[in-house]
C-alpha cells in the first residue's frame, strides 16, 4: 500500500485556514460572520449619535416631511445643495417614484439620505468598521413620536452584495427607464463610479447644469423597440432646469446637479473600496491569530504570515489606486458647471490647511478635483482602517508623492500636484510625515 506523506502540523493548519477564509470571502453574507458580524453589531455612526440626542431631549423633529427632511439634513451636516434626483423605480419605495415625482438623495462624507415626498426617509450612515448601515425613518408619525430610526435589513437585498461584491455598499446605478419610471432591465444596468465613461452614466437620473461637451444618459425616457433601446423623450445633456412636469417646490433644492452627481459617484466607489479593504484585512488577521493560538505562537496585531501580508498589500494597492484616481475617467472637452451652490458648499465643508488648501477643491475642467487625492482620506473610514493597513498605505503614499521614480504606477500625477498633495497631507492626516 502506498502511503501519502504526512503534512507538517503548521502546513496542515495553514491549508485549512486559507480554505476556510476562501469559503467566507466567497459568500454573499461574509460580512455577517465574525469578525465583522454586521447585523448583530451595534453601530457607532451618525444616526446612533443623533438617537442619543433625541432620547436626551436635546433635539426633536417637528412639522411635515419637508420640514423634517430639512432638519435631518441640518443635524447630519448634509448640504441641501447636494440634492440629486433619480426617477427609476430602484429603491424600496418604488411605488412613489416616477419621472414626475423622483426620489431625492442628499449626502455628506458619512451620510446618505434618500427621500420621496410623502414617503419614508432612507438613511445610509457609515460606520468606520461595519461600512454603511441602513435605516428608515417615518416623518409622518404624530408630533412627539418622530424618534425611531429603524435599522432596515430589507435594504441589504440590494446593498448587501447584489451589485457590489461581498460588502454592505452604497452605489449609483445607471439603468434605462421608461415613462412610468420602470427600469428596462433587459437592456442591462451599470454600477457607476468615477472610472465609468460619461457616455454610460446617469440613465434614470435627472442631470442639471452645464456639461460642456459631456454627453451622457441622464434626463432620458426610453422604451424597448424590436429588442433595442429607443429614446422616447430626450430632455438634453446640457439642461439647466428640471422638466416642467417635476414640481421642484416639493423638494429642498431646485435641481439635480451634475457636479453633485460626480462627487456622489466618487464617494460611493471610494467608500466601497475602504469597506472591502477593512473587512478583508480584519478577516485574514483573525484567521492568522486563530492559527497562531492553535500553534501556541505569540499572537500578533499585524500580519506576519506571508498569506496575510499578501492580503494587506493587495488591499493597500486597491485603496491607493482609488484614492489617487488612477483609472478615473477624464472630463470630455468643455468645463462642467453646476446649477446651484453645491460646489461652494462642498468645498467649504472640506478639511483645510492653515493656508486654506484643501483636497475638496474642485477643478471641473479636465477632472473632478484640483488635486487627485480623495478627500475621503480624511474620513473616519480611512482613519480607522486596521493600523497595519493604514500604515502601509501612508508609507506607499509618501513614496508615490515624494519619490515618484520608485512608483511608476502613478505617472498620471503631475509634479506640482504631488508636492501640493504632500503639503496638504503633512498638515491634515495623522501618520503622514514627509520623508
Amino acid at each position: 500500500m502506498q502511503h501519502r506523506p504526512a503534512f507538517p502540523l503548521a502546513l496542515s493548519l495553514a491549508i485549512l485556514s486559507v480554505a476556510g477564509l476562501s469559503r467566507v470571502a466567497a459568500g454573499d453574507d461574509a460580512f455577517e460572520q465574525s469578525p465583522i458580524s454586521y447585523s448583530t453589531t451595534t453601530p457607532r455612526d451618525a444616526i446612533k449619535r443623533l438617537e442619543k440626542r433625541v432620547a436626551a431631549g436635546e433635539f426633536r423633529f417637528e412639522g411635515g416631511d419637508r420640514e423634517v427632511a430639512r432638519a435631518l439634513l441640518k443635524e447630519l451636516r448634509i448640504p441641501e445643495s447636494s440634492q440629486v434626483l433619480v426617477f427609476s423605480k430602484t429603491s424600496l419605495q418604488l411605488n412613489l417614484i416616477q419621472p414626475n415625482t423622483p426620489r431625492a438623495i442628499y449626502f455628506s462624507e458619512e451620510c446618505y439620505v434618500g427621500w420621496c415626498p410623502g414617503g419614508l426617509m432612507e438613511v445610509a450612515s457609515v460606520d468606520p468598521e461595519l461600512g454603511p448601515v441602513f435605516y428608515t425613518f417615518d416623518p409622518h408619525l404624530p408630533e412627539g413620536t418622530k424618534t425611531a430610526f429603524h435599522r432596515d435589513a430589507d435594504c441589504l437585498r440590494c446593498h448587501g452584495g447584489t451589485f457590489v461584491r461581498e460588502i454592505p455598499a452604497v452605489f449609483v446605478r445607471s439603468v434605462a427607464t421608461d415613462r412610468a419610471g420602470q427600469p428596462i432591465f433587459s437592456q442591462g444596468s451599470m454600477v457607476v463610479d468615477d472610472t465609468t465613461a460619461f457616455s454610460d452614466r446617469w440613465a434614470g437620473w435627472y442631470v442639471t447644469g452645464s456639461g460642456g461637451a459631456v454627453r451622457h444618459r441622464g434626463n432620458l425616457l426610453s422604451r424597448e423597440r424590436d429588442g433595442a433601446l429607443a429614446i422616447e423623450l430626450d430632455h438634453g445633456s446640457n439642461r439647466t432646469t428640471l422638466p416642467d412636469s417635476v414640481d421642484a417646490t416639493r423638494y429642498l433644492s431646485k435641481g439635480s446637479d451634475v457636479v453633485a452627481l460626480m462627487v456622489l459617484e466618487h464617494q460611493c466607489g471610494t467608500q466601497n473600496i475602504l469597506t472591502r479593504a477593512a473587512h478583508q484585512c480584519r478577516r485574514i488577521l483573525q484567521y492568522q491569530q486563530n492559527l497562531q493560538r492553535d500553534l501556541k505562537e505569540s499572537v500578533t496585531e499585524g500580519p506576519t504570515y506571508d498569506s496575510a501580508r499578501r492580503v494587506f498589500d493587495s488591499c493597500a494597492q486597491e485603496v491607493l489606486d482609488r484614492l489617487l484616481f488612477r483609472e478615473a475617467a477624464s472630463i470630455p472637452e468643455g468645463a462642467l458647471a453646476g446649477d446651484h451652490p453645491f460646489a461652494s458648499d462642498y468645498t467649504r465643508l472640506g478639511v483645510r490647511t492653515k493656508t486654506g488648501a484643501s483636497l475638496s477643491e474642485l477643478d471641473l475642467k479636465q477632472r473632478l478635483y484640483k488635486y487627485r487625492c480623495s478627500p475621503l482620506i480624511h474620513s473616519d473610514s480611512f482613519r480607522q482602517l486596521p493600523s497595519a493597513l493604514r500604515e502601509r498605505i501612508l508609507t506607499r503614499l509618501r513614496t508615490i508623492l515624494e519619490k515618484p521614480a520608485e512608483e511608476p504606477r502613478y505617472t498620471h500625477l503631475e509634479s506640482g500636484e504631488r508636492r501640493a498633495i504632500a503639503d496638504i497631507l503633512s498638515e491634515t492626516v495623522p501618520g503622514y510625515a514627509r520623508n
